[in-house]
């Protein structure tokens, strides 16, 4: 069975889940191979399956990325396959989750050619474009920085970026951002992330923002809200899936659906790399 493992070359020595990774496929039997998405001399149709792990460069490049995802299905396997990658790839997509009624943080869109003026009144709020991952380009205001936030917005919709603004939710600041993982549909492991956005300071220039991690054990309501989210989904089972939920003063409010290339804190969860091997292994064994 043989499984690579799609990283990009500038994350090679970023991702903590490709060692613990590769080494439990290996004793589930799968020869696993880390690889980097835009090195043109890989032959991927050499693999059974490609699983996309640590890309974390292609919102620089959606367009490139997606087609490679298209051509990797072509001659390969891809999980999570281009149906899912394309939908989620977009921050719009909290747009469709809120309409099904699931409790998403409030969001506000802005298209290029609207005016950034018209983001919404809020006292303290998120700016941040659809097409991100790692806290790149997010920054928090408050009302008072309200133009700073306006040429923020006027930044990324003039670059032809659209641009989501969320209230800041408070509660976060002592209970931090809870992120549960499932392999194959089933729960595995949960984490604290401690508040990556800090007042007054700007966007992160690196690849991602450093986050602070540890583990932690979901309440029910959390358990219930993403397994609501996952049961809401218009996919068939999903190979893993990361949701990210932020407390506030109504429950658990639902942050990002993370299906296409997560962080998934395996050193984090006892047994969770065994447990996400044994789904590869189980699903490569069908093919």
């Amino acid at each position: 069975m043989k499984l690579a493992l799609a990283t990009a070359i500038a994350a090679l020595s970023l991702d903590e889940d490709l060692a613990p990774l590769q080494q439990a496929c290996l004793a589930a039997g799968i020869d696993a191979q880390v690889l980097a998405w835009d090195d043109p001399t890989v032959s991927w149709g050499r693999f059974d399956a490609v699983l996309l792990r640590s890309t974390w460069d292609y919102m620089d490049r959606l367009p490139e990325f997606l087609a490679w995802c298209d051509r990797v299905q072509s001659l390969s396997r891809l999980w999570n396959p281009p149906e899912v990658v394309r939908w989620n790839t977009d921050k719009r997509y909290l747009g469709d989750l809120a309409a099904r009624g699931l409790p998403v943080i409030e969001s506000h869109f802005l298209a290029p050619g609207d005016d950034p003026a018209s983001l919404p009144d809020l006292e303290e709020f998120v700016v941040k474009p659809t097409v991100g991952a790692g806290s790149r380009d997010a920054q928090r205001y408050q009302r008072s920085e309200r133009e700073a936030a306006i040429a923020h917005v006027r930044r990324l919709l003039d670059a032809g970026r659209h641009v989501l603004v969320q209230p800041y939710l408070h509660a976060v600041d002592e209970h931090g951002e809870t992120a549960l993982l499932f392999f194959e549909g089933r729960f595995s492991h949960a984490i604290r992330k401690a508040p990556l956005l800090r007042r007054g300071e700007g966007p992160t220039r690196a690849l991602f923002k450093e986050e602070h991690i540890q583990p932690r054990e979901p309440s029910d309501a959390e358990h219930a809200l993403a397994a609501a989210v996952l049961a809401s989904l218009p996919f068939e089972t999903l190979v893993y899936a990361r949701v990210d939920l932020l407390p506030s003063a109504t429950g658990p409010q639902l942050l990002e659906l993370e299906l296409t290339e997560p962080s998934v804190f395996l050193p984090y969860g006892e047994g969770a790399a065994a447990r996400f091997a044994d789904v590869l292994a189980q699903r490569l064994r069908k093919l």
